[in-house]
Protein backbone atom coordinates (compact mmCIF):
# COMPACT_ATOMS: atom_id res chain seq x y z
CA UNK A 1 0.00 0.00 0.00
CA UNK A 2 0.91 3.39 -0.90
CA UNK A 3 -0.55 4.47 2.88
CA UNK A 4 -1.18 2.39 5.92
CA UNK A 5 -4.29 2.24 6.86
CA UNK A 6 -3.19 1.87 10.53
CA UNK A 7 -1.47 5.15 10.20
CA UNK A 8 -4.36 6.89 8.79
CA UNK A 9 -6.89 5.68 10.81
CA UNK A 10 -4.47 6.13 14.02
CA UNK A 11 -4.59 9.60 13.06
CA UNK A 12 -8.15 10.46 12.57
CA UNK A 13 -8.88 8.57 15.80
CA UNK A 14 -6.84 11.07 17.61
CA UNK A 15 -8.59 13.86 16.38
CA UNK A 16 -11.33 14.27 18.81
CA UNK A 17 -13.83 15.00 16.18
CA UNK A 18 -17.30 14.52 18.17
CA UNK A 19 -20.44 15.66 16.57
CA UNK A 20 -20.38 18.38 15.83
CA UNK A 21 -16.55 19.50 15.82
CA UNK A 22 -14.35 18.99 13.21
CA UNK A 23 -11.60 18.45 15.83
CA UNK A 24 -8.69 18.74 13.35
CA UNK A 25 -9.79 15.16 11.15
CA UNK A 26 -10.59 16.98 8.02
CA UNK A 27 -7.44 18.62 8.12
CA UNK A 28 -5.51 15.68 8.43
CA UNK A 29 -7.93 14.01 5.53
CA UNK A 30 -7.02 17.29 3.44
CA UNK A 31 -3.35 17.22 4.02
CA UNK A 32 -2.84 13.30 2.79
CA UNK A 33 -5.06 13.80 0.00
CA UNK A 34 -3.34 16.77 -0.97
CA UNK A 35 0.24 15.66 -0.75
CA UNK A 36 -0.74 13.02 -3.53
CA UNK A 37 -2.67 15.26 -5.98
CA UNK A 38 -6.46 15.67 -5.02
CA UNK A 39 -7.49 18.52 -5.58
CA UNK A 40 -9.66 19.42 -2.31
CA UNK A 41 -12.33 21.51 -1.02
CA UNK A 42 -13.13 22.33 2.67
CA UNK A 43 -17.26 23.63 2.82
CA UNK A 44 -19.53 24.91 5.86
CA UNK A 45 -22.64 24.52 5.94
CA UNK A 46 -25.24 26.62 8.23
CA UNK A 47 -29.00 26.46 9.81
CA UNK A 48 -30.82 27.99 11.81
CA UNK A 49 -31.75 25.49 13.76
CA UNK A 50 -28.17 23.26 14.16
CA UNK A 51 -24.95 24.07 14.44
CA UNK A 52 -22.33 25.00 11.77
CA UNK A 53 -20.84 21.79 10.62
CA UNK A 54 -17.04 21.23 8.13
CA UNK A 55 -17.29 19.06 4.93
CA UNK A 56 -14.68 17.99 2.42
CA UNK A 57 -14.87 17.06 -0.93
CA UNK A 58 -11.53 15.19 -2.61
CA UNK A 59 -11.27 14.45 -6.37
CA UNK A 60 -8.62 13.32 -9.03
CA UNK A 61 -8.95 12.27 -12.51
CA UNK A 62 -11.53 13.48 -14.76
CA UNK A 63 -14.55 12.24 -16.97
CA UNK A 64 -16.25 9.37 -16.59
CA UNK A 65 -17.25 6.97 -14.62
CA UNK A 66 -17.28 9.08 -11.72
CA UNK A 67 -17.07 7.23 -8.75
CA UNK A 68 -16.82 8.39 -5.22
CA UNK A 69 -16.43 6.93 -1.80
CA UNK A 70 -18.67 8.51 1.10
CA UNK A 71 -18.35 8.59 4.85
CA UNK A 72 -18.23 10.78 8.26
CA UNK A 73 -15.16 11.75 10.42
CA UNK A 74 -17.70 12.77 13.04
CA UNK A 75 -18.27 10.09 15.77
CA UNK A 76 -20.51 10.32 19.16
CA UNK A 77 -19.14 10.90 22.60
CA UNK A 78 -16.68 8.70 24.17
CA UNK A 79 -18.59 8.69 27.44
CA UNK A 80 -16.39 8.39 30.82
CA UNK A 81 -12.58 7.95 29.19
CA UNK A 82 -12.08 6.33 32.76
CA UNK A 83 -14.17 3.26 31.19
CA UNK A 84 -11.88 2.35 28.49
CA UNK A 85 -9.01 -0.07 28.35
CA UNK A 86 -7.28 3.33 26.54
CA UNK A 87 -7.76 6.16 26.10
CA UNK A 88 -10.90 7.55 23.33
CA UNK A 89 -8.80 9.52 21.70
CA UNK A 90 -5.50 7.56 22.00
CA UNK A 91 -5.39 5.47 19.11
CA UNK A 92 -3.58 2.95 20.99
CA UNK A 93 -2.74 -0.84 19.38
CA UNK A 94 -2.51 -3.76 21.52
CA UNK A 95 -2.18 -7.27 20.75
CA UNK A 96 -3.51 -6.68 16.91
CA UNK A 97 -6.01 -4.09 17.87
CA UNK A 98 -6.57 -1.13 17.55
CA UNK A 99 -8.90 0.82 20.23
CA UNK A 100 -10.36 4.81 19.60
CA UNK A 101 -13.84 6.59 19.36
CA UNK A 102 -14.51 5.84 15.53
CA UNK A 103 -12.38 3.06 15.31
CA UNK A 104 -15.43 0.92 13.18
CA UNK A 105 -17.87 3.81 13.13
CA UNK A 106 -16.19 5.20 10.61
CA UNK A 107 -12.55 6.01 10.53
CA UNK A 108 -11.44 3.20 10.34
CA UNK A 109 -13.60 2.39 7.00
CA UNK A 110 -12.13 5.74 5.94
CA UNK A 111 -8.96 5.16 6.17
CA UNK A 112 -9.25 1.67 4.40
CA UNK A 113 -10.26 3.38 1.49
CA UNK A 114 -8.12 6.21 1.70
CA UNK A 115 -5.20 3.60 1.62
CA UNK A 116 -6.78 1.85 -1.05
CA UNK A 117 -7.40 5.41 -3.08
CA UNK A 118 -3.60 6.19 -2.81
CA UNK A 119 -2.57 3.25 -3.52
CA UNK A 120 -4.33 2.94 -6.80
CA UNK A 121 -3.61 6.31 -8.00
CA UNK A 122 -0.02 5.77 -7.39
CA UNK A 123 -0.15 2.56 -9.25
CA UNK A 124 -1.99 4.51 -12.60
CA UNK A 125 -1.41 7.69 -12.25
CA UNK A 126 -4.14 10.33 -12.12
CA UNK A 127 -5.09 9.42 -15.97
CA UNK A 128 -6.56 6.20 -14.98
CA UNK A 129 -9.93 6.39 -16.71
CA UNK A 130 -12.47 8.08 -15.02
CA UNK A 131 -12.89 10.63 -12.10
CA UNK A 132 -12.38 9.17 -8.11
CA UNK A 133 -14.04 11.51 -5.36
CA UNK A 134 -14.00 11.45 -1.48
CA UNK A 135 -17.05 12.50 0.42
CA UNK A 136 -16.81 13.26 3.89
CA UNK A 137 -19.09 15.17 6.01
CA UNK A 138 -19.34 15.98 10.18
CA UNK A 139 -22.54 15.22 10.71
CA UNK A 140 -23.76 12.40 10.40
CA UNK A 141 -23.85 11.24 13.66
CA UNK A 142 -25.30 14.55 14.52
CA UNK A 143 -28.84 15.93 12.89
CA UNK A 144 -27.42 15.34 9.26
CA UNK A 145 -28.59 18.68 8.31
CA UNK A 146 -25.57 20.76 7.45
CA UNK A 147 -23.47 17.51 5.96
CA UNK A 148 -23.77 15.36 3.13
CA UNK A 149 -27.19 16.31 2.01
CA UNK A 150 -25.77 19.75 1.36
CA UNK A 151 -22.52 19.00 0.42
CA UNK A 152 -24.02 16.84 -2.78
CA UNK A 153 -26.21 19.68 -3.58
CA UNK A 154 -22.85 21.59 -3.85
CA UNK A 155 -20.80 19.17 -5.96
CA UNK A 156 -23.76 18.50 -8.68
CA UNK A 157 -23.73 22.80 -8.57
CA UNK A 158 -19.85 22.70 -9.03
CA UNK A 159 -20.44 20.31 -12.03
CA UNK A 160 -19.89 17.50 -10.89
CA UNK A 161 -21.72 13.58 -11.70
CA UNK A 162 -21.13 10.71 -10.06
CA UNK A 163 -21.65 7.43 -11.43
CA UNK A 164 -21.80 5.10 -8.51
CA UNK A 165 -20.72 5.16 -4.54
CA UNK A 166 -19.97 3.31 -1.36
CA UNK A 167 -20.05 4.40 1.67
CA UNK A 168 -17.94 2.77 4.01
CA UNK A 169 -20.38 2.33 7.15
CA UNK A 170 -19.67 -1.08 8.72
CA UNK A 171 -22.03 -3.15 7.57
CA UNK A 172 -20.74 -6.83 8.73
CA UNK A 173 -21.77 -8.51 11.51
CA UNK A 174 -19.50 -10.83 12.73
CA UNK A 175 -16.64 -11.01 9.96
CA UNK A 176 -15.12 -8.93 7.05
CA UNK A 177 -17.13 -10.26 3.78
CA UNK A 178 -20.40 -10.81 5.45
CA UNK A 179 -23.10 -8.08 3.90
CA UNK A 180 -23.15 -5.57 1.92
CA UNK A 181 -26.38 -2.95 2.64
CA UNK A 182 -27.82 -3.25 -1.02
CA UNK A 183 -30.42 -0.83 0.40
CA UNK A 184 -32.25 0.91 3.48
CA UNK A 185 -35.50 0.45 5.06
CA UNK A 186 -36.69 4.28 5.63
CA UNK A 187 -37.37 6.21 8.92
CA UNK A 188 -40.18 8.18 9.92
CA UNK A 189 -40.67 9.62 13.35
CA UNK A 190 -43.76 11.30 14.61
CA UNK A 191 -44.64 13.23 17.84
CA UNK A 192 -48.56 12.92 18.92
CA UNK A 193 -49.57 15.33 21.45
CA UNK A 194 -53.32 15.01 23.25
CA UNK A 195 -54.38 18.36 25.41
CA UNK A 196 -56.93 18.53 28.05
CA UNK A 197 -58.07 20.46 30.88
CA UNK A 198 -55.89 20.81 33.64
CA UNK A 199 -57.37 20.72 36.91
CA UNK A 200 -57.55 18.91 40.35
CA UNK A 201 -57.93 15.05 40.81
CA UNK A 202 -60.37 15.35 43.44
CA UNK A 203 -62.23 17.26 40.96
CA UNK A 204 -62.23 15.89 37.86
CA UNK A 205 -65.61 16.56 36.40
CA UNK A 206 -63.79 19.75 36.40
CA UNK A 207 -61.19 19.22 34.18
CA UNK A 208 -60.43 16.73 31.27
CA UNK A 209 -57.37 14.42 31.71
CA UNK A 210 -55.40 13.81 28.60
CA UNK A 211 -53.57 10.42 29.52
CA UNK A 212 -57.00 7.74 28.84
CA UNK A 213 -56.88 9.79 25.04
CA UNK A 214 -52.74 9.13 24.94
CA UNK A 215 -53.08 5.75 26.34
CA UNK A 216 -55.98 4.90 23.24
CA UNK A 217 -54.35 6.43 20.36
CA UNK A 218 -50.63 4.23 21.02
CA UNK A 219 -53.03 0.93 21.91
CA UNK A 220 -54.06 2.44 18.29
CA UNK A 221 -50.34 2.38 16.65
CA UNK A 222 -49.41 -0.56 18.77
CA UNK A 223 -52.00 -2.46 17.27
CA UNK A 224 -51.45 -1.49 13.69
CA UNK A 225 -49.77 -3.92 11.08
CA UNK A 226 -47.89 -2.38 8.24
CA UNK A 227 -46.92 -4.74 5.92
CA UNK A 228 -45.22 -8.64 6.18
CA UNK A 229 -42.33 -7.61 4.20
CA UNK A 230 -41.42 -8.80 1.64
CA UNK A 231 -38.48 -10.85 -0.74
CA UNK A 232 -36.22 -7.32 -0.47
CA UNK A 233 -36.84 -6.48 2.85
CA UNK A 234 -38.31 -7.27 6.71
CA UNK A 235 -41.10 -6.23 7.64
CA UNK A 236 -42.05 -2.30 8.45
CA UNK A 237 -41.94 -1.99 12.38
CA UNK A 238 -43.70 0.88 14.26
CA UNK A 239 -42.00 1.48 18.24
CA UNK A 240 -43.10 3.59 20.34
CA UNK A 241 -40.01 5.32 21.85
CA UNK A 242 -41.08 7.24 24.99
CA UNK A 243 -44.45 9.02 26.66
CA UNK A 244 -44.28 12.07 28.87
CA UNK A 245 -46.79 14.13 30.63
CA UNK A 246 -44.19 16.00 32.84
CA UNK A 247 -46.19 15.91 35.80
CA UNK A 248 -44.48 15.77 39.84
CA UNK A 249 -47.28 15.98 41.79
CA UNK A 250 -49.86 13.24 42.92
CA UNK A 251 -53.02 15.97 42.70
CA UNK A 252 -53.03 17.22 39.52
CA UNK A 253 -54.41 16.25 36.01
CA UNK A 254 -52.22 17.20 33.37
CA UNK A 255 -53.42 19.86 30.61
CA UNK A 256 -50.87 18.00 28.18
CA UNK A 257 -49.40 14.50 27.45
CA UNK A 258 -46.80 13.40 24.33
CA UNK A 259 -45.85 10.57 23.16
CA UNK A 260 -43.05 9.86 20.33
CA UNK A 261 -42.87 6.85 17.99
CA UNK A 262 -40.48 5.85 14.99
CA UNK A 263 -41.69 3.91 12.18
CA UNK A 264 -38.71 1.93 9.80
CA UNK A 265 -40.86 1.07 7.29
CA UNK A 266 -39.91 -1.08 3.52
CA UNK A 267 -40.44 -0.11 -0.15
CA UNK A 268 -44.37 -1.07 0.45
CA UNK A 269 -44.91 2.39 1.76
CA UNK A 270 -43.86 5.79 -0.19
CA UNK A 271 -43.17 8.37 3.16
CA UNK A 272 -46.52 10.21 2.12
CA UNK A 273 -48.34 7.02 1.90
CA UNK A 274 -47.49 6.09 5.44
CA UNK A 275 -47.73 9.69 7.07
CA UNK A 276 -51.23 9.52 5.56
CA UNK A 277 -51.93 5.76 7.26
CA UNK A 278 -50.70 6.93 10.44
CA UNK A 279 -52.84 10.10 10.44
CA UNK A 280 -56.04 8.33 9.58
CA UNK A 281 -55.08 5.47 12.34
CA UNK A 282 -55.13 8.29 14.96
CA UNK A 283 -57.98 10.31 14.03
CA UNK A 284 -59.85 7.26 13.84
CA UNK A 285 -60.40 7.15 17.67
CA UNK A 286 -62.73 8.41 19.67
CA UNK A 287 -60.91 11.52 22.24
CA UNK A 288 -63.91 13.51 22.80
CA UNK A 289 -63.55 16.65 23.73
CA UNK A 290 -59.42 16.47 23.79
CA UNK A 291 -57.54 17.64 21.23
CA UNK A 292 -55.16 15.85 19.19
CA UNK A 293 -51.68 17.01 17.20
CA UNK A 294 -49.52 15.04 15.33
CA UNK A 295 -46.29 16.72 14.30
CA UNK A 296 -44.21 14.57 11.90
CA UNK A 297 -40.04 15.43 12.11
CA UNK A 298 -38.56 16.56 9.34
CA UNK A 299 -35.32 13.99 9.14
CA UNK A 300 -37.93 11.31 7.39
CA UNK A 301 -36.41 9.31 4.70
CA UNK A 302 -37.78 6.85 2.40
CA UNK A 303 -36.59 3.33 1.89
CA UNK A 304 -34.74 2.40 -1.16
CA UNK A 305 -32.84 -0.84 -3.34
CA UNK A 306 -29.79 -0.49 -5.51
CA UNK A 307 -30.29 -2.83 -8.33
CA UNK A 308 -26.37 -1.41 -10.27
CA UNK A 309 -25.45 -5.17 -11.06
CA UNK A 310 -22.14 -3.90 -12.06
CA UNK A 311 -21.38 -1.84 -8.52
CA UNK A 312 -22.71 -4.63 -6.50
CA UNK A 313 -20.94 -7.67 -8.66
CA UNK A 314 -18.05 -5.66 -8.85
CA UNK A 315 -17.80 -5.50 -5.02
CA UNK A 316 -18.91 -8.59 -4.11
CA UNK A 317 -16.06 -10.14 -6.30
CA UNK A 318 -13.54 -8.23 -4.54
CA UNK A 319 -14.82 -9.21 -1.33
CA UNK A 320 -14.79 -13.00 -2.35
CA UNK A 321 -11.47 -12.18 -3.28
CA UNK A 322 -10.13 -11.17 -0.65
CA UNK A 323 -11.78 -12.91 2.44
CA UNK A 324 -13.23 -16.27 0.88
CA UNK A 325 -16.97 -15.20 1.92
CA UNK A 326 -19.66 -14.37 -0.52
CA UNK A 327 -21.18 -11.42 1.18
CA UNK A 328 -24.77 -11.58 1.49
CA UNK A 329 -26.86 -8.78 0.09
CA UNK A 330 -28.99 -7.34 2.97
CA UNK A 331 -31.25 -4.04 3.50
CA UNK A 332 -31.53 -4.93 7.02
CA UNK A 333 -29.79 -2.12 10.16
CA UNK A 334 -31.29 1.39 10.49
CA UNK A 335 -30.09 4.58 8.20
CA UNK A 336 -27.12 6.14 7.26
CA UNK A 337 -26.44 8.84 4.75
CA UNK A 338 -26.69 6.33 1.56
CA UNK A 339 -30.20 7.87 2.00
CA UNK A 340 -29.30 11.08 0.36
CA UNK A 341 -26.77 9.55 -1.48
CA UNK A 342 -29.09 7.16 -4.10
CA UNK A 343 -31.17 10.05 -5.41
CA UNK A 344 -27.63 11.46 -7.25
CA UNK A 345 -26.34 7.59 -8.18
CA UNK A 346 -26.24 3.97 -7.76
CA UNK A 347 -25.16 3.42 -3.60
CA UNK A 348 -24.13 0.40 -1.73
CA UNK A 349 -22.98 -0.02 1.99
CA UNK A 350 -19.70 -1.97 2.64
CA UNK A 351 -17.29 -1.62 5.71
CA UNK A 352 -15.81 -2.80 9.40
CA UNK A 353 -16.92 -5.20 11.49
CA UNK A 354 -19.59 -2.91 13.74
CA UNK A 355 -20.01 -5.17 16.68
CA UNK A 356 -17.90 -2.58 18.97
CA UNK A 357 -19.22 0.83 17.09
CA UNK A 358 -21.00 3.58 19.62
CA UNK A 359 -19.36 1.37 22.68
CA UNK A 360 -16.61 1.21 25.66
CA UNK A 361 -13.57 0.44 23.69
CA UNK A 362 -14.84 0.92 20.56
CA UNK A 363 -11.95 -1.54 18.25
CA UNK A 364 -10.81 -2.86 15.25
CA UNK A 365 -8.04 -5.64 14.33
CA UNK A 366 -5.30 -4.24 12.10
CA UNK A 367 -5.33 -6.95 10.20
CA UNK A 368 -9.15 -5.74 9.13
CA UNK A 369 -8.33 -2.69 8.56
CA UNK A 370 -5.68 -4.20 5.84
CA UNK A 371 -7.93 -6.50 4.06
CA UNK A 372 -10.70 -3.63 3.99
CA UNK A 373 -8.18 -1.55 2.56
CA UNK A 374 -7.03 -4.50 -0.02
CA UNK A 375 -11.19 -4.87 -1.18
CA UNK A 376 -11.13 -1.98 -1.88
CA UNK A 377 -8.21 -1.21 -3.78
CA UNK A 378 -9.16 -4.90 -5.91
CA UNK A 379 -12.62 -2.78 -6.50
CA UNK A 380 -11.20 0.56 -8.01
CA UNK A 381 -8.99 -2.04 -10.36
CA UNK A 382 -12.21 -4.11 -11.27
CA UNK A 383 -14.87 -0.44 -11.66
CA UNK A 384 -12.20 1.26 -13.70
CA UNK A 385 -11.12 -1.72 -15.62
CA UNK A 386 -7.79 -2.60 -14.04
CA UNK A 387 -8.74 -6.24 -13.06
CA UNK A 388 -6.10 -8.39 -12.12
CA UNK A 389 -6.27 -12.79 -11.85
Amino acid sequence: MAASALDIATTLIRCPSVTPEEGGALAALEALLENKGFRVNRVTFQDDETPDVENLFATIGSGAPHFVFAGHTDVVPAGNASDWSHGPFEGAVADGVLFGRGAVDMKGGIASFAAAALDFVSERGADFGGTLSFLITGDEEGPAVNGTVKLLKWAEAQGHSFDACIVGEPTNPSALGDTIKVGRRGSLSGIVTVTGVQGHAAYPHLADNPIPGLVKLMAALNALKLDDGNERFEPSNLEIVTVDVGNPAFNVIPARAEARFNIRYNDTWTLDGLKQKITETLEAADLGSLKLDLTFKRDASESFLTNDEALIATLTDAVEAETGRRPELSTGGGTSDARFIKNYCPVVEFGLVGQTMHKVDECVAVADLDRLAAIYKRFLDGYFGHIEA
